[in-house]
């Protein structure tokens, strides 16, 4: 006889609404809740109990509808009851049973997200020595309680499908679902016959397959595979090393199931950010899922879990070192930039980038090792363009230079030097390289006073000074360096210039505590060119030439031009255009 029916304690259409606006990404997870719900009372049989799933999609079924059955635990009338007519009471379902560490989820919401795909919801369930009952549920909140026909121990769930709703119980679409959260589920899924589960947890694999997996599931052939294994979170799993460079900002999620059930394909926060090299697949039967159940909840068991899987991730690293360097090689001119982030905070992995990572140099590309064998002092430029300044010129007077101007080399190189007594650090200034210029003879330094005393008047203006030096290499005829005090004081003029009538004063007071070193041109009398130059006996001529030279040392270092450096560069061009083309006056 029916029993009375009765309505929810709490209003269903707000419960929907919250679940599908608030708490669930998708209505897609309808059928993961139904697993989780399956699995569980698979689980609550025992561990020696075969289960198993069956779905029979709506294409299968013949009335539009969705099953699914279990031969799970099932359940007596009052649990019917307690589980899915007073949602979420979690005492009702310690007492019942159902809040045991093994299982998945929780009843009564896992069976309330179907609703975000069905109108009606009938459970049709039975346990062990007690009669079956049928559960029907309907989308405006009622419900009733009835006794069921007869059938064996175990739970259906049918799901009659909302308007417009349908698509979501269709064969196509509920096999890839099913395949998709259930696929290493340990009880065997099946979905209109086929068979979704695949036993095999994929870092159980053989090696060809766990790479063969990675490309179908993940979408690239790796690079290595990595085994993981933290037994505080109970998870095991592999983290797939990617094959091509990724960009450290948009690091890509992990594959993360709990007790077999997938949780989301997009986890984030399971790997320290430098670990962006690799993609994880893993399952844990003891990080916490939130309530949505598509993340992880950030506590300490999580922290502890990253930083277990970052000391193996370092581990493989350090072993590629000692037992296969070529691997390691190649690995690192792919993904340097994680490992050298690392480093930056890691004496193991900075010691491994030392010996192994090849950094650009003025003598080709070496290790931070052999330059320290070859130099003695890692002499380094801290950006690229001052790399490029220097190198040349730096090689020519027998000095090494390190092109610390990529990210984190600079400050690798003085972490090492900071944590390694033995290692000394020395960024290059621009104007160390003059110490190492030979001065011209007295004779010639009195002979070429005019010339220069013409050239300075000509660069006074830019706040250049003119020296002429001797240094290779000799078919570099001029040199513009830069000190780093004189770049302070380009910037420091360049702040007061822009500064309001407050800030102009505080400026002005400091001005006088500023250095007053200037940029300076250096011009190479060893080179034919120069010599030619300073030969001239037509000031206005020289002078051109030492502004074109001005012009052309600016650009050869990749300096920055600014406006009146630009003037000067077009002026300087037609200033010797006009004199190696004279005009018809001139005829």
């Amino acid at each position: 006889m029916p029993r009375v029916s009765n309505t929810f304690q709490v209003d269903l259409r707000g419960i929907v609404d919250l679940l599908s606006h608030h708490l669930y990404a998708s209505p897609r997870v309808y059928v993961r809740e139904l697993l989780q719900n399956a699995v569980d009372a698979i689980t609550a049989v025992g561990p020696e109990h075969e289960g198993v799933v069956t779905i029979t999609s709506s294409d299968s079924s013949g009335d539009g509808t969705l099953r699914i059955d279990d031969n799970g635990i099932g359940l007596t009338e009052a649990q019917v009851h307690e589980l899915l007519a007073t949602i979420g009471r979690s005492s009702k379902r310690d007492e019942l049973g159902f809040a045991r560490h093994e299982f998945l989820g929780q009843f009564g919401i896992g069976l309330l997200s179907c609703f975000l795909v069905a109108d009606e919801i009938r459970v049709h369930t039975r346990r062990e020595g007690a009669a079956p009952v049928l559960w029907t549920g309907y989308s405006d909140g009622r419900y009733d309680v009835r006794p069921g026909d007869e059938r064996e121990p175990g739970t259906t769930v049918i799901l009659i499908p909302r308007r417009g709703a349908e698509h979501y119980l269709t064969a196509e679409t509920t096999a890839e679902l099913a395949g998709t959260y259930g696929a290493l589920l340990p009880a065997r899924v099946m979905v209109d016959d086929r068979k979704v589960t695949v036993g095999t947890l994929p870092w159980n694999l053989p090696p060809e397959s766990r790479l063969a997996y990675a490309e179908r599931t993940l979408g690239f052939r790796p690079f290595d595979v990595i085994e993981l294994d933290v037994p505080a979170a109970g998870l095991t799993g592999a983290a797939f090393v990617l094959p091509t460079p990724v960009n450290p900002a948009t690091r890509g999620g992990h594959r993360v199931y709990l007790k077999r059930m997938l949780l989301s394909e997009s986890i984030e926060g399971l790997l320290p950010e430098w670990a962006f090299f690799a993609r994880c697949v893993v399952d844990s039967t003891e990080l916490r899922p939130t309530a949505s159940r598509e993340a992880l909840y950030d506590d300490g068991l999580l922290a502890e879990t990253r930083d277990a899987i970052a000391d193996q991730l370092r581990g493989w690293l350090v072993r590629l070192s000692t037992t296969d360097p070529r691997r390691l090689a190649a690995f690192l001119s792919i993904h340097h930039l994680g490992v050298k982030a690392l480093a930056l905070h890691d004496d193991e992995m900075l010691r491994l980038v030392e010996q192994w990572y090849p950094m650009q140099t003025n003598m080709g590309e070496v290790t931070l090792s052999e330059f320290r064998a070859r130099h003695g002092v890692l002499r380094y430029a801290s950006t690229a363009d001052e790399f490029r300044q220097l190198a040349a010129v730096a090689a020519a007077q027998d000095v090494g230079l390190i092109n610390g101007g990529y990210v984190y080399d600079a400050e690798l190189i003085q972490r090492l030097a900071l944590v390694d007594p033995e290692v000394r650090a020395e960024r290059l200034d621009p104007t160390d390289l003059t110490t190492r210029f030979t001065a011209v003879d007295t004779e010639t330094e009195l002979r070429l006073r005019p010339f220069l005393a013409a050239a300075q008047r000509r660069l006074d203006r830019l706040g250049c000074e003119v020296v002429v030096r001797v240094f290779d290499p000799v078919t570099l005829p001029a040199l513009y360096l830069v000190s780093r005090e004189a770049a302070f004081q380009d910037e420091f003029t360049a702040s007061r210039d822009q500064a309001d009538d407050l800030w102009g004063g505080v400026l002005d007071a400091l001005s006088r505590t500023v250095p007053s070193e200037r940029p300076q041109l250096v011009l190479n009398h060893r080179n034919p060119l120069i010599r030619r130059v300073t030969a001239l006996g037509d000031d206005e001529l020289a002078g051109l030439a030492v502004e074109s030279l001005y012009g052309q040392a600016l650009l050869l270092g990749h300096h920055p031009i600014r406006p009146s450096d630009a003037a000067l560069l077009t002026t300087s061009f037609l200033g010797l255009l006009d004199r190696a083309v004279p005009g018809e006056e001139s005829r």
